[in-house]
């Protein structure tokens, strides 16, 4: 098994105080990281901190949403810890922000509130562009970073009644490869990390037809971003990264050849330069079987 030592690496995680972002931000801090825990509720941020090791993760009140607030906590992280490496997109938002009991009452597309649909965009796919925008200028010049964000199964991108948060991490997804291939030669990589399935967050509501029991672990998503927030995922770049598959009884190249495949839908672009074409049942099934 191997152990990542993050000493000396300083990080942002977005979405801090809670679910996948919590158990990103105390991991990687249990590493060794210092980390700017970002949230939107800074009641959610001091707790996450609260819970690390004293002075190794800074809360801090974060609506990715606006750039001025993307550009404070990059020089938060500047000011308090002397640098950044590693900026982990999580904050996001999901169907209850559209529509409560979502899971019993489908969401048809054409009967969702135009305002709450475009707050679901705003967070999910503007936040990381602006926190990328606000913290790749400094990743490139020092010739060294690391974004990772965090999409979502790309069966959960197509399912009905799951829009837009699905097309949301669909755009996301997209633009983490597009963002790998503008940062090429630069030092800097830019990646997907996933959990693997429905996780034990709150985007599950109370009440939501799901055993508890049965929701992927957010623990499942510390030990492929330590190893991508290190030295020794150097070159690794527009992929993604299944957390449940990450096996942390396996030396990390290991895991990662088990739990990695490359970012996007490649196989559809292959077959589009060939100048095949698919059926849409084919589509469907291709994208439920590589999750």
């Amino acid at each position: 098994m191997d152990s990542t030592d993050l000493s000396g690496k300083i990080a942002i995680v977005t979405g801090a105080g809670s679910g996948l972002g919590r158990a990103m931000a105390l991991g990687l801090a249990r590493a060794g990281a210092e980390v700017v825990a970002a949230d939107i509720d800074e009641k959610r941020a001091q707790t996450t901190a609260a819970e690390a090791t004293a002075g190794s993760v800074m809360p801090l009140a974060v609506d990715v949403t606006k750039g001025d607030d993307c550009a404070r906590a990059v020089a938060a992280a500047m000011e308090a810890f002397g640098g950044l490496h590693v900026l982990v997109n999580c904050a996001g938002l999901g169907m209850v922000a559209l529509r409560p009991d979502y899971y019993s009452n489908r969401n048809l597309f054409w009967e969702a509130d135009p305002e709450r649909w475009q707050r679901i965009l705003d967070v999910n796919v503007r936040g990381p562009f602006l926190m990328a925008r606000a913290a790749t200028p400094h990743l490139v010049n020092q010739g060294w970073g690391r974004i990772v964000n965090v999409t979502t199964s790309y069966n959960t991108m197509l399912r009905k009644g799951n829009m837009p948060y699905g097309q949301s991490k669909a755009a996301l997804e997209a633009a983490t490869v597009s963002w790998a291939g503008d940062l090429e030669g630069t030092g800097v990589t830019a990646n997907v990390l996933v959990p693997g399935g429905a996780a034990d967050t709150a985007m599950i509501p109370p009440g939501a037809p799901y055993d508890r029991g049965k929701l992927t672990d957010p623990q499942v998503m510390v030990a492929p971003v330590c190893w991508l927030a290190s030295g020794a995922s150097d070159g690794v770049s527009a992929m993604r990264f299944i957390g449940r598959d990450w096996d942390p009884a396996l030396p990390a190249a290991e895991a990662m050849k088990k739990s990695g495949a490359p970012a996007g839908w490649p196989d559809l672009a292959a077959a589009a330069a060939r100048g095949q074409s698919y059926r849409a049942g084919e589509v469907l099934a291709q994208a439920a079987g590589e999750r």
